[in-house]
């Protein structure tokens, strides 16, 4: 029946709703990097749409696999049906339909056959618009991944969820390949409305640019922390087998030899499309060296030399005061790199400023 097959729908689209949350954290890191390093900003609407999206993926392909049956019950199932367009024949035989009736016309689109095929062509309209909207697919490209998307969601319910369950527990229907390939289709030509009332893809993306031109302090702590991150990762690698007083010729490395292949810029800087100038936009080797040394003082070596003292006892109480100090110094540091677009103490000093390299 239509009511309890929505009621399934409404409460599985609830499941979604409640993973969102979680899938929106781990992709935002990688969503923050890839929109610094292609348009140098974040826009809202662009948030919007991608978040929107993932969302209505996730939805998709829970439907898709929600319920989840019980293992016995699997073994009593069809799990494959090829005969293309069956679901014609299935809604001429199994419905109320008669073609010179209209009264039967209503009657027929309440029962089963009928939305059931409805839904798979619904289920990816959603797709086809994001493929043509933002993507800017044409329509084969859009027939395409309408049909591998699709073809995936067939071939999940085949190999029984990637071969947790011991055979298919929903059936792999060639029907349901045509009709979702048709509603891809048919949402490659919705844009068409859409396009009156939105921005197009273009419009958003030199609107990104420019704001990308400028650097917040949000930006510059992006960088920092995708440095930091980069560094210890190498660091890590290199100290397996190695002393850890060798961290500071991976600090030379990095922050100096490495940046000397990229215009004085580290891999984080680089990969963001920010590099270091002078107070002119000049690129000053020399301001750009004497504020990597500064940095590392400041916010490596210092707390570093700091702990490593902390185990001598007659200067331990010392120590910890010093390391709170320290903290304190590092907490506002980062809330004002973060919040403002002031410059920190080793900028001032050396006399630099980050700038960006987006056109």
């Amino acid at each position: 029946m239509l009511g309890s097959g929505s009621v399934d729908y409404i409460t599985i689209i609830k499941y979604a709703i409640l993973l969102f949350p979680v899938v929106a954290f781990l992709i935002t890191v990688f969503f923050i990097l890839l929109q610094y390093h292609k348009y140098g900003s974040i826009l809202f609407m662009k948030t919007v749409i991608t978040y929107l999206f993932v969302f209505y993926l996730m939805c998709a392909y829970f439907l898709i696999i929600l319920p989840l049956p019980s293992r016995d019950s699997v073994l009593k199932l069809t799990t494959l049906q090829l005969i293309p367009f069956k679901f014609v024949f299935d809604f001429i035989r199994e419905t109320s339909f008669n073609l010179f009736s209209f009264k039967t016309y209503l009657v027929a689109i309440k029962e089963s056959c009928f939305y059931v095929s409805i839904f798979n062509i619904l289920l990816t309209i959603p797709f086809g618009i994001y493929l043509r909207y933002y993507l800017k697919c044409d329509w084969k490209r859009t027939f395409f991944f309408t049909f591998l998307l699709s073809l995936f969601f067939e071939l999940t319910q085949l190999s029984g969820l990637y071969f947790i369950y011991p055979r298919g527990y929903r059936l792999c229907d060639v029907d349901d390949l045509i009709l979702n390939t048709i509603g891809g289709l048919i949402g490659y030509f919705v844009p068409r409305i859409l396009i009156r009332f939105l921005p197009s893809k273009d419009e958003i993306d030199k609107i990104a640019r420019v704001k990308g031109r400028n650097v917040s302090g949000f930006k510059r702590t992006v960088a920092f922390f995708l440095d930091l991150f980069l560094f210890f990762l190498f660091d890590g690698f290199l100290l397996v087998k190695l002393p850890y007083y060798y961290s500071i010729i991976v600090i030379i490395l990095y922050y100096f030899v490495v940046p000397s292949f990229f215009r004085g810029k580290t891999l984080g800087e680089s990969f963001l499309n920010l590099m270091i100038s002078d107070m002119d936009g000049l690129c000053n080797i020399k301001r750009i060296i004497y504020r990597r040394i500064l940095f590392i003082i400041f916010y490596v070596v210092s707390p570093y030399i700091l702990f490593r003292f902390l185990s001598f006892s007659k200067y331990s109480f010392i120590v910890a005061v010093l390391i709170v100090l320290w903290f304190v110094f590092f907490i506002v540091s980062a809330f004002r790199y973060l919040f403002t677009d002031s410059q920190l103490l080793f900028e001032r000093l050396s006399k630099t400023k980050i700038i960006s390299t987006i056109k």
